[in-house]
Protein backbone atom coordinates (compact mmCIF):
# COMPACT_ATOMS: atom_id res chain seq x y z
CA UNK A 1 0.00 0.00 0.00
CA UNK A 2 1.50 3.35 -1.01
CA UNK A 3 1.89 5.87 1.79
CA UNK A 4 1.65 9.61 1.28
CA UNK A 5 4.00 11.84 3.34
CA UNK A 6 3.28 15.56 3.58
CA UNK A 7 5.92 18.02 4.90
CA UNK A 8 4.50 20.53 7.41
CA UNK A 9 6.49 23.78 7.48
CA UNK A 10 6.86 25.69 10.76
CA UNK A 11 4.54 28.62 11.17
CA UNK A 12 7.20 30.71 12.94
CA UNK A 13 10.48 31.35 11.12
CA UNK A 14 13.63 30.66 13.16
CA UNK A 15 15.77 33.62 14.15
CA UNK A 16 19.26 33.84 12.62
CA UNK A 17 22.03 32.72 14.99
CA UNK A 18 24.03 35.64 16.38
CA UNK A 19 27.80 35.32 16.51
CA UNK A 20 29.27 35.68 19.99
CA UNK A 21 32.07 38.18 19.40
CA UNK A 22 34.91 39.22 21.70
CA UNK A 23 37.88 41.54 21.16
CA UNK A 24 41.47 41.45 22.37
CA UNK A 25 43.60 44.56 22.97
CA UNK A 26 47.11 45.03 24.37
CA UNK A 27 49.67 47.76 24.97
CA UNK A 28 53.32 46.98 25.74
CA UNK A 29 54.00 50.01 27.95
CA UNK A 30 52.53 51.11 31.26
CA UNK A 31 52.90 54.81 30.44
CA UNK A 32 49.85 57.02 30.76
CA UNK A 33 49.63 57.62 27.01
CA UNK A 34 49.62 53.89 26.31
CA UNK A 35 47.04 53.18 28.98
CA UNK A 36 44.85 55.91 27.49
CA UNK A 37 45.26 54.17 24.13
CA UNK A 38 44.20 50.87 25.71
CA UNK A 39 41.09 52.47 27.21
CA UNK A 40 40.25 53.89 23.78
CA UNK A 41 40.63 50.44 22.20
CA UNK A 42 38.34 48.85 24.80
CA UNK A 43 35.71 51.53 24.19
CA UNK A 44 36.02 51.22 20.40
CA UNK A 45 35.62 47.44 20.35
CA UNK A 46 32.76 47.53 22.85
CA UNK A 47 30.82 49.95 20.63
CA UNK A 48 31.75 48.13 17.40
CA UNK A 49 30.46 44.77 18.58
CA UNK A 50 27.29 46.05 20.20
CA UNK A 51 26.29 48.07 17.12
CA UNK A 52 26.05 44.93 14.97
CA UNK A 53 22.59 43.28 15.22
CA UNK A 54 24.01 39.94 14.07
CA UNK A 55 26.67 39.96 16.82
CA UNK A 56 26.36 39.22 20.51
CA UNK A 57 28.79 41.06 22.79
CA UNK A 58 31.09 38.55 24.54
CA UNK A 59 33.49 41.03 26.14
CA UNK A 60 36.75 42.87 25.55
CA UNK A 61 39.94 41.32 26.95
CA UNK A 62 42.78 43.78 27.54
CA UNK A 63 46.36 43.33 28.83
CA UNK A 64 48.40 46.27 30.10
CA UNK A 65 52.18 46.71 29.75
CA UNK A 66 52.83 43.13 28.69
CA UNK A 67 54.77 41.69 25.78
CA UNK A 68 53.23 39.64 23.01
CA UNK A 69 54.36 36.29 24.41
CA UNK A 70 51.56 33.95 25.40
CA UNK A 71 52.54 32.88 28.90
CA UNK A 72 52.54 36.21 30.73
CA UNK A 73 49.20 37.69 29.59
CA UNK A 74 46.38 36.93 32.04
CA UNK A 75 43.60 38.45 29.90
CA UNK A 76 44.84 36.59 26.83
CA UNK A 77 44.78 33.35 28.81
CA UNK A 78 41.26 34.13 30.01
CA UNK A 79 40.19 34.75 26.41
CA UNK A 80 41.54 31.36 25.31
CA UNK A 81 39.85 29.65 28.28
CA UNK A 82 36.49 31.21 27.38
CA UNK A 83 36.93 30.09 23.76
CA UNK A 84 37.58 26.54 24.94
CA UNK A 85 34.46 26.78 27.12
CA UNK A 86 32.40 27.45 23.99
CA UNK A 87 31.50 31.04 24.92
CA UNK A 88 33.04 32.79 21.87
CA UNK A 89 32.66 32.34 18.09
CA UNK A 90 34.76 35.24 16.77
CA UNK A 91 37.71 37.20 18.17
CA UNK A 92 38.60 40.64 16.78
CA UNK A 93 42.02 42.19 17.30
CA UNK A 94 43.80 45.20 15.84
CA UNK A 95 46.80 43.49 14.30
CA UNK A 96 49.06 40.46 14.31
CA UNK A 97 51.64 42.21 16.50
CA UNK A 98 48.97 43.01 19.12
CA UNK A 99 47.86 39.38 19.22
CA UNK A 100 51.36 37.85 19.34
CA UNK A 101 54.89 38.90 18.33
CA UNK A 102 56.08 35.31 18.23
CA UNK A 103 55.24 33.52 14.97
CA UNK A 104 55.09 30.11 16.65
CA UNK A 105 52.82 31.40 19.42
CA UNK A 106 50.50 33.04 16.88
CA UNK A 107 50.14 29.97 14.68
CA UNK A 108 49.71 27.58 17.63
CA UNK A 109 46.96 29.76 19.08
CA UNK A 110 45.17 30.29 15.77
CA UNK A 111 45.25 26.56 15.02
CA UNK A 112 43.94 25.69 18.50
CA UNK A 113 41.08 28.16 18.08
CA UNK A 114 40.35 26.93 14.56
CA UNK A 115 39.87 23.40 15.90
CA UNK A 116 37.35 24.87 18.34
CA UNK A 117 35.53 26.60 15.48
CA UNK A 118 36.63 30.07 16.65
CA UNK A 119 37.62 32.59 13.98
CA UNK A 120 40.17 35.36 14.62
CA UNK A 121 39.90 38.56 12.55
CA UNK A 122 42.94 40.86 12.26
CA UNK A 123 41.64 44.32 11.35
CA UNK A 124 44.85 45.91 10.12
CA UNK A 125 45.72 43.02 7.79
CA UNK A 126 42.05 42.22 6.96
CA UNK A 127 42.60 38.50 7.53
CA UNK A 128 40.24 35.87 8.91
CA UNK A 129 42.07 32.87 10.35
CA UNK A 130 39.28 30.55 9.17
CA UNK A 131 39.65 31.61 5.53
CA UNK A 132 41.32 29.32 3.01
CA UNK A 133 44.57 31.26 2.71
CA UNK A 134 44.38 32.75 6.21
CA UNK A 135 47.13 30.64 7.80
CA UNK A 136 49.56 31.19 4.90
CA UNK A 137 49.13 34.96 5.08
CA UNK A 138 49.40 34.91 8.86
CA UNK A 139 52.65 32.93 8.69
CA UNK A 140 54.23 35.44 6.32
CA UNK A 141 52.99 38.57 8.09
CA UNK A 142 53.74 37.22 11.58
CA UNK A 143 57.32 36.56 10.50
CA UNK A 144 57.60 40.20 9.44
CA UNK A 145 56.12 41.33 12.78
CA UNK A 146 58.59 39.16 14.70
CA UNK A 147 61.53 40.49 12.69
CA UNK A 148 60.32 44.06 13.23
CA UNK A 149 60.18 43.39 16.96
CA UNK A 150 63.74 42.04 16.87
CA UNK A 151 64.96 45.07 14.91
CA UNK A 152 63.36 47.54 17.33
CA UNK A 153 64.81 45.61 20.27
CA UNK A 154 68.33 45.64 18.80
CA UNK A 155 68.10 49.38 18.12
CA UNK A 156 67.03 50.01 21.73
CA UNK A 157 69.89 47.84 23.04
CA UNK A 158 72.39 49.73 20.86
CA UNK A 159 71.16 53.07 22.20
CA UNK A 160 71.26 51.93 25.84
CA UNK A 161 74.71 50.33 25.57
CA UNK A 162 76.17 53.40 23.86
CA UNK A 163 74.82 55.41 26.79
CA UNK A 164 76.57 53.02 29.19
CA UNK A 165 79.87 53.60 27.41
CA UNK A 166 79.44 57.32 28.09
CA UNK A 167 78.53 56.68 31.74
CA UNK A 168 74.81 57.42 31.29
CA UNK A 169 72.26 55.16 33.05
CA UNK A 170 69.27 53.99 31.05
CA UNK A 171 66.79 54.70 33.83
CA UNK A 172 66.98 54.98 37.58
CA UNK A 173 64.45 53.89 40.18
CA UNK A 174 66.32 53.83 43.48
CA UNK A 175 65.31 54.53 47.07
CA UNK A 176 66.88 57.80 48.18
CA UNK A 177 67.17 59.33 44.71
CA UNK A 178 65.13 60.76 41.86
CA UNK A 179 66.41 60.99 38.30
CA UNK A 180 65.76 64.65 37.44
CA UNK A 181 67.14 66.31 34.30
CA UNK A 182 69.49 63.34 33.78
CA UNK A 183 70.95 63.71 37.27
CA UNK A 184 70.46 61.73 40.50
CA UNK A 185 69.07 64.05 43.17
CA UNK A 186 68.97 62.96 46.83
CA UNK A 187 65.54 62.68 48.52
CA UNK A 188 66.39 63.28 52.16
CA UNK A 189 63.49 61.39 53.77
CA UNK A 190 64.30 58.24 51.78
CA UNK A 191 68.05 58.72 52.25
CA UNK A 192 67.51 58.49 56.03
CA UNK A 193 65.93 55.03 55.57
CA UNK A 194 68.97 53.89 53.60
CA UNK A 195 71.34 55.24 56.26
CA UNK A 196 69.32 53.51 58.99
CA UNK A 197 69.60 50.16 57.17
CA UNK A 198 73.39 50.44 56.94
CA UNK A 199 73.72 51.59 60.56
CA UNK A 200 71.48 48.83 61.90
CA UNK A 201 73.34 46.15 59.97
CA UNK A 202 76.72 47.28 61.31
CA UNK A 203 75.25 47.35 64.84
CA UNK A 204 74.61 43.60 64.60
CA UNK A 205 71.05 43.39 63.29
CA UNK A 206 70.27 40.80 60.63
CA UNK A 207 68.42 41.46 57.38
CA UNK A 208 65.27 39.80 58.72
CA UNK A 209 65.24 41.97 61.86
CA UNK A 210 65.82 45.12 59.80
CA UNK A 211 62.99 44.08 57.47
CA UNK A 212 60.59 43.68 60.41
CA UNK A 213 61.69 47.00 61.91
CA UNK A 214 61.04 48.86 58.66
CA UNK A 215 57.61 47.26 58.17
CA UNK A 216 56.61 47.90 61.79
CA UNK A 217 57.55 51.56 61.37
CA UNK A 218 55.42 51.83 58.23
CA UNK A 219 58.40 52.41 55.95
CA UNK A 220 57.98 51.25 52.35
CA UNK A 221 60.25 50.52 49.40
CA UNK A 222 60.76 52.84 46.43
CA UNK A 223 57.73 51.20 44.78
CA UNK A 224 55.56 51.55 47.89
CA UNK A 225 55.70 47.88 48.84
CA UNK A 226 56.45 46.17 52.16
CA UNK A 227 60.08 45.27 52.82
CA UNK A 228 61.56 41.81 52.33
CA UNK A 229 64.94 40.35 53.29
CA UNK A 230 65.98 40.44 49.64
CA UNK A 231 65.04 44.12 49.47
CA UNK A 232 67.26 44.88 52.46
CA UNK A 233 70.09 42.85 50.92
CA UNK A 234 69.86 44.81 47.66
CA UNK A 235 70.17 48.09 49.55
CA UNK A 236 73.24 46.85 51.42
CA UNK A 237 74.87 45.63 48.20
CA UNK A 238 74.15 48.66 46.00
CA UNK A 239 77.25 50.72 45.19
CA UNK A 240 75.11 53.62 43.93
CA UNK A 241 74.68 54.88 47.50
CA UNK A 242 78.41 55.72 47.57
CA UNK A 243 78.03 58.07 44.59
CA UNK A 244 79.31 55.56 42.01
CA UNK A 245 77.49 53.74 39.20
CA UNK A 246 78.04 50.20 37.94
CA UNK A 247 76.20 50.00 34.64
CA UNK A 248 74.88 46.98 32.72
CA UNK A 249 74.52 44.68 35.73
CA UNK A 250 71.66 42.99 33.89
CA UNK A 251 70.63 42.50 30.28
CA UNK A 252 67.55 41.37 28.34
CA UNK A 253 68.02 37.82 27.01
CA UNK A 254 65.99 38.19 23.80
CA UNK A 255 63.25 40.27 22.20
CA UNK A 256 60.55 37.61 22.59
CA UNK A 257 60.62 36.64 26.26
CA UNK A 258 62.29 39.90 27.38
CA UNK A 259 63.62 37.99 30.37
CA UNK A 260 66.10 40.05 32.40
CA UNK A 261 69.27 38.13 33.33
CA UNK A 262 72.21 38.90 35.59
CA UNK A 263 75.30 39.93 33.64
CA UNK A 264 77.94 37.42 34.72
CA UNK A 265 80.51 38.21 32.06
CA UNK A 266 78.30 37.87 28.98
CA UNK A 267 78.58 41.64 28.34
CA UNK A 268 80.97 44.38 29.50
CA UNK A 269 80.16 46.47 32.57
CA UNK A 270 80.98 50.16 33.07
CA UNK A 271 81.98 51.69 36.42
CA UNK A 272 81.45 55.44 36.82
CA UNK A 273 83.13 56.88 39.92
CA UNK A 274 81.75 60.02 41.58
CA UNK A 275 78.79 60.39 39.26
CA UNK A 276 76.37 61.79 41.87
CA UNK A 277 75.96 62.81 45.53
CA UNK A 278 76.62 59.99 48.00
CA UNK A 279 74.22 58.87 50.75
CA UNK A 280 76.65 56.37 52.36
CA UNK A 281 80.36 57.08 52.79
CA UNK A 282 82.74 54.62 51.20
CA UNK A 283 84.23 53.36 54.49
CA UNK A 284 80.78 52.43 55.85
CA UNK A 285 79.87 50.71 52.58
CA UNK A 286 83.10 48.68 52.55
CA UNK A 287 82.63 47.61 56.18
CA UNK A 288 79.11 46.43 55.37
CA UNK A 289 80.41 44.38 52.43
CA UNK A 290 82.95 42.68 54.70
CA UNK A 291 80.23 42.00 57.28
CA UNK A 292 77.99 40.51 54.60
CA UNK A 293 80.75 38.10 53.61
CA UNK A 294 81.21 37.00 57.23
CA UNK A 295 77.52 36.44 57.85
CA UNK A 296 76.61 34.77 54.59
CA UNK A 297 79.12 31.95 54.12
CA UNK A 298 76.41 29.62 52.87
CA UNK A 299 74.68 32.12 50.59
CA UNK A 300 74.71 31.22 46.92
CA UNK A 301 73.71 33.52 44.11
CA UNK A 302 71.64 31.77 41.48
CA UNK A 303 71.42 32.72 37.83
CA UNK A 304 69.96 31.16 34.73
CA UNK A 305 73.18 29.12 34.44
CA UNK A 306 73.26 27.92 38.07
CA UNK A 307 72.34 24.32 38.89
CA UNK A 308 68.97 23.86 40.56
CA UNK A 309 68.14 21.43 43.33
CA UNK A 310 65.79 18.48 42.74
CA UNK A 311 62.91 20.09 44.64
CA UNK A 312 63.30 23.56 43.13
CA UNK A 313 59.90 24.86 41.87
CA UNK A 314 58.27 21.58 42.94
CA UNK A 315 57.12 22.37 46.50
CA UNK A 316 53.99 24.55 46.66
CA UNK A 317 52.68 25.96 49.95
CA UNK A 318 48.91 25.43 50.21
CA UNK A 319 48.65 28.21 52.82
CA UNK A 320 49.95 31.12 50.75
CA UNK A 321 50.48 29.61 47.28
CA UNK A 322 54.21 30.38 47.10
CA UNK A 323 57.02 27.94 46.35
CA UNK A 324 59.40 26.51 48.94
CA UNK A 325 63.07 27.42 48.77
CA UNK A 326 66.16 25.59 49.97
CA UNK A 327 68.09 26.97 52.89
CA UNK A 328 70.84 25.79 55.21
CA UNK A 329 69.68 25.69 58.83
CA UNK A 330 72.24 26.47 61.53
CA UNK A 331 74.55 27.79 58.82
CA UNK A 332 78.17 28.14 59.84
CA UNK A 333 78.28 25.33 62.40
CA UNK A 334 78.88 21.59 62.08
CA UNK A 335 75.18 20.87 62.66
CA UNK A 336 74.17 22.70 59.48
CA UNK A 337 71.49 20.83 57.54
CA UNK A 338 69.58 21.60 54.32
CA UNK A 339 65.86 22.19 54.66
CA UNK A 340 63.02 23.60 52.54
CA UNK A 341 61.03 26.61 53.70
CA UNK A 342 58.11 28.60 52.26
CA UNK A 343 59.39 31.79 50.59
CA UNK A 344 56.64 33.86 52.25
CA UNK A 345 57.62 32.59 55.69
CA UNK A 346 61.29 33.27 54.92
CA UNK A 347 60.68 36.84 53.76
CA UNK A 348 57.83 37.98 56.01
CA UNK A 349 57.82 35.60 58.97
CA UNK A 350 55.25 33.36 60.65
CA UNK A 351 52.59 36.08 60.81
CA UNK A 352 52.36 36.07 57.01
CA UNK A 353 52.48 32.27 56.57
CA UNK A 354 52.48 29.79 59.50
CA UNK A 355 54.02 26.99 57.44
CA UNK A 356 56.75 24.64 58.63
CA UNK A 357 60.12 23.93 57.13
CA UNK A 358 60.80 20.40 55.88
CA UNK A 359 64.22 18.77 56.37
CA UNK A 360 65.66 17.74 53.02
CA UNK A 361 66.47 14.23 54.22
CA UNK A 362 62.76 13.79 55.06
CA UNK A 363 61.79 14.87 51.54
CA UNK A 364 64.30 12.51 49.95
CA UNK A 365 63.07 9.57 52.04
CA UNK A 366 59.36 10.25 51.47
CA UNK A 367 59.83 10.76 47.74
CA UNK A 368 61.64 7.44 47.42
CA UNK A 369 58.75 5.74 49.25
CA UNK A 370 56.10 7.37 47.04
CA UNK A 371 57.96 6.34 43.87
CA UNK A 372 58.58 2.87 45.35
CA UNK A 373 62.35 3.20 45.00
CA UNK A 374 65.11 1.89 47.25
CA UNK A 375 66.56 5.42 47.34
CA UNK A 376 65.93 8.80 45.75
CA UNK A 377 66.67 9.05 42.01
CA UNK A 378 66.31 12.56 40.59
CA UNK A 379 65.73 11.39 36.99
CA UNK A 380 62.74 9.30 38.05
CA UNK A 381 61.47 12.10 40.28
CA UNK A 382 61.57 14.72 37.51
CA UNK A 383 59.93 12.35 35.01
CA UNK A 384 57.04 11.39 37.27
CA UNK A 385 56.30 14.18 39.78
CA UNK A 386 54.75 17.46 38.63
CA UNK A 387 54.59 19.13 42.07
CA UNK A 388 54.39 18.49 45.80
CA UNK A 389 51.68 20.39 47.67
CA UNK A 390 52.60 21.19 51.26
CA UNK A 391 49.65 21.46 53.63
CA UNK A 392 49.17 21.87 57.34
CA UNK A 393 50.08 19.28 59.96
CA UNK A 394 53.06 17.84 58.03
CA UNK A 395 50.83 16.76 55.14
CA UNK A 396 52.22 16.37 51.61
CA UNK A 397 50.41 15.61 48.36
CA UNK A 398 52.55 14.26 45.50
CA UNK A 399 50.99 15.14 42.12
CA UNK A 400 52.15 13.02 39.18
CA UNK A 401 52.29 14.37 35.64
CA UNK A 402 49.32 12.20 34.66
CA UNK A 403 47.17 13.70 37.44
CA UNK A 404 47.52 10.78 39.90
CA UNK A 405 47.95 11.93 43.52
CA UNK A 406 49.51 10.32 46.59
CA UNK A 407 49.05 11.78 50.09
CA UNK A 408 51.63 11.20 52.81
CA UNK A 409 52.58 12.69 56.18
CA UNK A 410 55.92 13.10 57.86
CA UNK A 411 56.72 13.02 61.56
CA UNK A 412 58.66 15.55 63.58
CA UNK A 413 61.66 14.16 65.39
CA UNK A 414 60.78 12.63 68.76
CA UNK A 415 61.17 14.80 71.85
CA UNK A 416 61.80 11.77 74.08
CA UNK A 417 65.54 11.98 74.31
CA UNK A 418 68.04 10.04 76.33
CA UNK A 419 70.35 11.89 78.69
CA UNK A 420 73.15 11.61 76.14
CA UNK A 421 70.89 13.09 73.44
CA UNK A 422 69.95 15.96 75.76
CA UNK A 423 73.61 16.76 76.35
CA UNK A 424 74.24 16.76 72.60
CA UNK A 425 71.27 19.08 72.12
CA UNK A 426 72.57 21.47 74.76
CA UNK A 427 75.98 21.53 73.09
CA UNK A 428 74.35 22.10 69.69
CA UNK A 429 72.33 25.01 71.13
CA UNK A 430 75.47 26.53 72.66
CA UNK A 431 77.25 26.27 69.31
CA UNK A 432 74.33 28.00 67.63
CA UNK A 433 74.39 30.81 70.20
CA UNK A 434 78.14 31.28 69.75
CA UNK A 435 77.66 31.35 66.00
CA UNK A 436 74.89 33.95 66.36
CA UNK A 437 76.99 36.13 68.65
CA UNK A 438 79.92 36.00 66.27
CA UNK A 439 77.67 37.55 63.64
Amino acid sequence: MERKVTKIFPSVSSLPTRLRVAAYARVSSGKDAMLHSLAAQVSYYGNLIQQRPDWEYAGVYADEALTGTKGNRPEFQRLIADCKAGQIDLVITKSISRFARNTVTLLETVRDLKQLGVDVYFEEQNIHSMSGDGELLLTILASYAQEESRSVSENCKWRVRNGFKEGKPNNMTLLGYRYINKELVVIQEEAEIVQMIFTDYLSGMGKNVIMKKLNAAGKVTRHGNAWTEEGVRRILRNEKFTGDLLLQKTYVSDHLTKRRCSNRGQLPKYYVAGSHEAIIDRDTFNRVQEELKKREPQQRTFSENSPTYPFSSKLVCLICGKHYRRRITNAGCKYAQPAWICSTFKQHGKAACPSKQIPEDVLLSLTAQVLELSKFYNIVFQEQIKEIRVGMFNHLTYVFHDGYEVEVSWQDKSRKWSEEAKQQARKRQQDMIRGGNSQ
